[in-house]
């Protein structure tokens, strides 16, 4: 069922323009000009997101949003603002707004915070109807997040880890390979604790420069430094009564690691060029694909630092060590992508069954979920076959012994295939390149965009966009 947005602005052409682009990407969209037309499209349909601008004729965003949040609570509202007003975008947030956009409006950025709330609002509404059927069983919650829990055994170790630690306050460390779905756990303990109805804010800390990380923890004054145009809340701020989540910890600069020791140890912080301290209530869970351990021993990681996270562990297992899980996350991952490509396709074939099951899978439940999005694109029929599936896995029978030559899993699929022309060659090239370097480096993105001298940002893109209808 498409999701439903309804549009305030008295611009008539940024109106139109917003309702254009966010039909093509599957939302149902109406549109309204002022206040009073808000309140009365509320009373005539059911919308799952407002998107109002916040300076109107007749009214202002902050009165749309108090109104909505006390009429409509389960309907997200986002509000868009040509103004950079620090205090109005705090006041907006604790009045309910999930998030504002400010001008000059990109579009990606509109449908990432658009993705988001409803992202946000799913789990919230998933949470509240177990709650209300008196349904008390992590194993159930579980099921309602991105990733499905499976049935070997190392997916029932999981879940009764997390059923152990979501009541508690303890500090969390999660630790296992890139793609394993370390901050879906890290969601599923905060949605099972007394904390799932404040924050839950995610932190990448492999992005932070040695610069900028102090001002992302805490936060910054205007004023405090070169380029500070605008007080800025911190992320332990904006998770404040919630939880925040640190992922790739591991790769945080030895000084930033001092800054942060203060703030777990004493719950208080500071923002970069204020005295005033600020008392912060919040639950940690930090992720890592790096042994800590061994990064204390070479002097890269604070060890008191490692003790105060480490109150509890737990391991995420990789795919490989979910073998019985294939299967279920591929029906739960295409079930998402019918429903995302408006498809009603059925299943897999026995041969691409096979196919999903002998593949080793390095990139994990991320690999696994990009590989069903890209043969769903592809399928038109109603069962995924073979020749929909990427190159490697022609080969995906892989040797045991050195020089022991491959098994093709798919004979009849040869190098002339017609799928194989000039025009997806460089695209080809440059994913394999970048597929290469994550599995040397552990999918450590930070370390990849090093050896592959682009940004991080930029090797996200390309991971994401190489071509629409490849993933890693």
């Amino acid at each position: 069922m498409k999701k439903k947005i309804l549009i305030v602005d008295d611009e008539i052409s940024i109106g139109l323009l917003l309702s254009r682009f966010l039909t093509k990407k599957g939302f149902e969209v109406s549109n309204v000009t002022s206040g009073k037309k808000v309140m009365q499209a509320l009373r005539e349909e059911r919308f799952d997101l407002v998107l109002c601008d916040y300076r109107l004729d007749d009214t202002n965003g902050k009165e749309i949003l108090i109104y909505v949040k006390e009429h409509y609570p389960h309907t997200s509202v986002i509000i868009i603002t040509g103004y950079s007003d620090i205090k109005l975008a705090v006041e907006l947030i604790k009045l309910g707004a999930f998030d504002y956009i400010e001008k000059p409006l990109y579009t990606d950025e509109i449908l990432n915070t658009i993705n988001k709330a409803l992202e946000a609002q799913g789990e919230l509404r998933s949470v509240k109807h177990l709650d209300h059927a008196g349904c008390k069983d992590v194993s159930d919650r579980f099921n309602c997040q991105e990733y499905i829990n499976g049935e070997s055994a190392a997916s029932a170790f999981l879940l009764k880890q997390i059923q152990l630690i979501a009541p508690t306050g303890y500090t969390v460390i999660l630790t296992g390979k890139s793609g394993t779905g370390k901050e879906c756990v890290a969601k599923t303990i905060h949605l099972n604790s007394s904390r799932r109805e404040q924050p839950f804010v995610a932190m990448d800390c492999g992005s932070l420069t040695k610069e900028l990380a102090a001002s992302e923890f805490f936060g910054h004054e205007k004023g405090a430094f070169t380029g500070a145009a605008f007080t800025k809340v911190g992320h332990f701020e904006q998770a404040n009564g919630g939880t925040l989540f640190l992922d790739e910890v591991g790769n945080l600069s030895y000084e930033i690691q001092a800054t942060l020791l203060r703030a777990v140890q004493e719950r208080k912080i500071k923002r970069i060029g204020s005295t005033k301290e600020i008392d912060v209530d919040v639950r940690l869970i930090v992720a890592t694909n790096e042994n800590l351990k061994e990064a204390i021993e070479k002097g890269a990681f604070r060890e008191d630092l490692y003790h105060r996270f480490d109150e509890f562990s737990i391991h995420v297992p990789a795919l490989k060590d979910r073998d019985q899980d294939i299967l279920i996350f591929a029906e739960h991952f295409l079930a998402t992508a019918n429903q995302e490509l408006n498809k009603e396709i059925k299943g897999f074939s026995d041969e691409v069954k096979q196919c999903l099951l002998a593949y080793h899978w390095p990139g994990n439940v991320r690999e696994l979920k990009n590989v069903i999005r890209r043969i769903a694109l592809l399928t038109d029929g109603d069962w995924i076959e073979p020749q929909v599936l990427p190159l490697e896995f022609g080969m995906a029978d892989y040797p045991k012994k050195p020089g022991e030559k491959k098994a093709a899993l798919f004979p009849h699929r040869s190098n002339h295939d017609p799928s194989l022309n000039l025009r997806h060659a460089a695209k080809e090239a440059e994913y394999h390149t970048i597929l290469e370097v994550l599995r040397a480096v552990n999918f450590n993105k930070t370390k990849a965009a090093k050896i592959l001298n682009i940004d991080r940002k930029t090797l996200y893109n390309k991971i994401k966009f190489i071509d629409p209808e490849k993933g890693i």
